[in-house]
């Protein structure tokens, strides 16, 4: 599926200071990948506390990544850099929405993708993947939640996408901790449309999968059984 490219480009490659495994990250490298938007990646030693240095703190007072530099700007949280990304580079009525309710039916998933999502999935994940401690009957519940929820939109929608008839960044902000939630044993073996949505993000031009656990790490076992 081909996407609309900006022949707006920065005037030097957009920094992109991450951690490959990073969902959030993702969210960004994504988006520029599928939008030609030429970037270089920096990534901190978080395993030896990089990212909560005083240096860094100047980058991002909340020590995390994604950060981005774009020249004399920098900007952190990978919402506020995806929407500035659209603004910037992108064709924002394509992936912010044309009106008033195609943007408010957007801004949602946004919020889905800060809240639920990041409470959900996202923290099952960051129980494997990064040793984080999660109280994991309420990750769960929320997982389950979320997921049937999402599978119900689905139902309802004009094409295999969140909004409207196009990928937009309802999307890409929902995209990577739910593709990769089986890697903190969420099963999504029960919800075919959001299999089918999964593979329509991954059928675009210039698509760019998130790293995943590679074969020498433990099995993941399933939380929840579908």
């Amino acid at each position: 599926m081909t996407n609309p490219t900006s022949n707006t480009l920065p005037k030097s490659p957009i920094i992109l200071i991450q951690n490959p495994k990073s969902g959030h990250c993702h969210k960004v490298s994504l988006f520029m990948a599928l939008n030609a938007i030429p970037f270089t990646t920096v990534e901190p030693d978080m395993a030896k506390g990089e990212h909560k240095s005083e240096r860094f703190s100047s980058l991002n007072v909340f020590k995390q990544v994604p950060v981005i530099t774009d020249g004399d700007i920098t900007l952190a949280d990978s919402n506020a850099i995806l929407v500035y990304l659209i603004h910037a580079y992108a064709d924002s009525d394509y992936w912010l929405g044309k009106d008033a309710k195609e943007k408010a039916l957007i801004q949602r998933w946004l919020s889905v993708s800060a809240g639920e999502l990041a409470k959900g999935p996202a923290a099952a994940r960051l129980e494997y993947v990064f040793g984080a401690t999660i109280h994991v009957p309420t990750v769960l519940a929320t997982s389950e939640t979320l997921l049937a929820n999402m599978e119900a939109h689905l139902e309802n929608t004009v094409s295999a996408f969140l909004v409207g008839e196009h990928v937009t960044a309802a999307d890409i902000a929902m995209y990577s901790y739910i593709a990769h939630a089986p890697e903190g044993g969420i099963s999504l073996s029960k919800f075919p449309l959001i299999n089918a949505w999964i593979n329509a993000v991954e059928s675009l031009d210039n698509f760019v999968q998130c790293q995943r656990l590679t074969s020498h790490q433990r099995a993941i076992p399933v939380r929840i059984v579908n």
